[in-house]
């Protein structure tokens, strides 16, 4: 059983994003680097900057 968590802030997140989130962090989008690992300068951030917008 996934534990909730109701302090201030982000409290619990679906597990359907937590699977994608774990299938994307060892290389985001076919780009061959992790989401975490990607300049902020470039393009493959950018896009993910404009589509949370």
């Amino acid at each position: 059983m996934r534990k909730w968590n109701f302090c201030a802030g982000p409290a619990a997140i679906s597990e359907d994003v937590l699977q994608e989130v774990k299938s994307e962090l060892l290389e985001f989008n076919n780009s061959g680097a992790s989401i975490m690992e990607i300049s902020h300068r470039s393009e493959v951030y950018s896009s993910v900057a404009r589509e949370a917008k």
